[in-house]
């Protein structure tokens, strides 16, 4: 009960960090980078929390910061069409958890270090890349890029590239490769079983471990 008192603390920590930015005026792209970092560091360096807690305070930062549906369309490309409304709205949700957990994790390896934000680069439809990267301990210097998209006046990120590898190209591959095996409900079922696997970052044709449901 101690632990996941603290993790309440701290999500409505982060929280409020969060709701403050809001209230004073909407952060450029830089600005909600800058927001996501120092909120997921004081999540990675509270000392008093697990890990399994930490990658929950992770996951629920990314709820806020990620636009789902973008990444949805961008993942699956010319399948999107394939999709009925009904699938559609099941892809985002299972697919909303699935990335959520793996940026959780790949960002909970990055344990008491520091993140630099180290440029910023426009992109094609307005898009802009906020280029950071991890300083000190044993990942000092790998890179974490952010895309980010303007919705309605707010940014949000549709992609995320760890080391030279997109979140967005790598899956749109591996759910190619799952669709081509069994199309749209195929997918949505190895999604479903992933979601409650012990290895969120394997593609979801791989045998499910045993990862409770959130």
């Amino acid at each position: 009960m101690r632990r996941w008192g603290a993790l309440g603390l701290t999500l409505v920590a982060v929280g409020i960090a969060s709701g403050q930015g809001r209230a004073a005026s909407e952060p450029g792209p830089r600005g909600v980078i800058q927001e996501t970092v120092d909120q997921v560091l004081a999540v990675l360096n509270d000392p008093v929390l697990s890990k399994p807690e930490r990658l929950l305070a992770i996951e629920a930062i990314a709820y806020r910061r990620f636009d789902f549906r973008t990444m949805s369309k961008q993942v699956l490309a010319r399948n999107w069409k394939r999709f009925s409304e009904a699938q559609k709205e099941e892809f985002q949700r299972e697919f909303k958890d699935y990335l959520a957990y793996t940026y959780g994790a790949r960002l909970n390896r990055f344990d008491q270090q520091q993140v630099e934000i180290i440029g910023e680069r426009t992109g094609p439809r307005g898009h802009v890349t906020v280029l950071t990267k991890i300083v000190g301990g044993e990942n000092s210097g790998a890179t974490v890029d952010y895309v980010l998209i303007d919705r309605e006046g707010r940014w949000r990120i549709f992609d995320v590239i760890v080391e030279g590898i997109g979140f967005v190209s790598n899956y749109r591959d591996q759910f190619r490769q799952v669709l081509g095996r069994g199309g749209p409900d195929h997918l949505l079922a190895e999604l479903r079983k992933k979601n409650h696997s012990g290895s969120p970052e394997a593609t979801p044709a791989a045998p499910a471990g045993g990862r409770s449901s959130r």
